[in-house]
C-alpha cells in the first residue's frame, strides 16, 4: 500500500533554544515571497486536540507524567497533526514546516527517557501512517547555549526545558545518531551560528528539492 502526494514537508528538529521557531517562520516568509503556499504548524499541537496535549504534555502542574504515558501523549498528538492538517495540504500541493515532528520523539522519550528508538519509532509510524519529512532541518545546540537562550529576558521553562542538562545533552546526541543514518534526509547546522548565514543555507537547500521535485512518501518508507 502506498500514500501518494504532493506538496513539500519539511521538519525542523533540534534541541530546546535551538531557533527552529525564528528559523521556520525566515523560511516560510521567503517561501511565500516566491508565491509559494505555505503551511507553518508546530508540534505538540497543529489541531485542537493537538494543542490540549501541548497543554498537558509540557505545562507543569498536571501531576507525575511518566515516561510511557508521555510518549503516548506526543503520538496521539502527532496522529492528530498528520491526519488532519500535513496530509491535506501536501496532496494541495502546499510546502508545509513544522516546528518538531518525530525525531523529537525519538530523542526525548526513545533516548531522554529511556524508551528505546525502535519502540518510540514503531509507536509513531503507526501514529502518522508512515509520512516522513521530504528534509529535516537539524539546528544542533549546546545544552548550556540552549538554556541561556530560552531563559533569555526571564521567560520560564516548560516540563521538558527545565530538566538537567545531562537530559538536554543525551537527546543531542540522539538527533545526531539520528541524522548521521541518513545523511540526504538531513541538514545539520550549528544553532550558534549567524541568524541570516544559517536562513540561507536553508533556504538554498530546500529551493533544490523544489527545483528536483521529490518522490511521493510511501508508508513501508520506515526511516532510520
Amino acid at each position: 500500500m502506498s500514500i501518494q502526494r504532493a506538496g513539500l514537508f519539511i521538519a525542523f528538529e533540534g534541541g530546546d533554544g535551538a531557533g527552529k521557531s525564528t528559523q521556520a517562520a525566515r523560511l516560510s516568509d521567503a517561501l511565500e515571497s516566491r508565491g509559494l503556499s505555505v503551511l507553518r504548524t508546530r508540534e505538540p499541537g497543529g489541531t485542537p486536540i493537538g494543542e490540549k496535549l501541548r497543554s498537558l504534555v509540557l505545562d507543569h502542574g498536571h501531576g507525575t507524567i511518566d515516561a510511557r504515558t508521555e510518549a503516548l501523549m506526543f503520538a496521539a498528538a502527532r496522529a492528530a497533526h498528520a491526519s488532519q492538517v500535513i496530509r491535506p495540504a501536501l496532496a494541495q500541493g502546499t510546502v508545509v514546516i513544522t516546528d518538531r515532528y518525530v525525531d523529537s520523539s525519538v530523542a526525548y522519550q526513545g533516548a531522554g527517557r529511556g524508551l528505546g528508538a525502535e519502540g518510540v519509532l514503531t509507536l509513531n509510524e503507526w501514529a502518522t501512517e508512515g509520512l516522513h519529512p521530504d528534509l529535516t532541518v537539524l539546528l544542533d545546540v549546546d545544552p548550556a547555549d540552549g538554556r541561556q537562550r530560552r531563559t533569555a529576558g526571564d521567560a520560564a521553562e516548560d516540563r521538558l526545558e527545565s530538566e538537567p542538562d545531562q537530559f538536554h545533552s543525551t537527546i543531542r546526541h540522539a538527533f545526531l545518531d539520528r541524522a548521521a543514518a541518513a545523511p540526504s534526509s538531513y541538514l545539520v547546522l550549528p544553532a550558534n551560528a549567524d541568524i541570516d548565514s544559517l536562513a540561507a543555507k536553508i533556504l538554498d537547500r530546500v529551493e533544490s528539492l523544489l527545483r528536483v521535485g521529490v518522490p511521493d512518501a510511501h508508508v513501508s518508507d520506515v526511516r532510520p
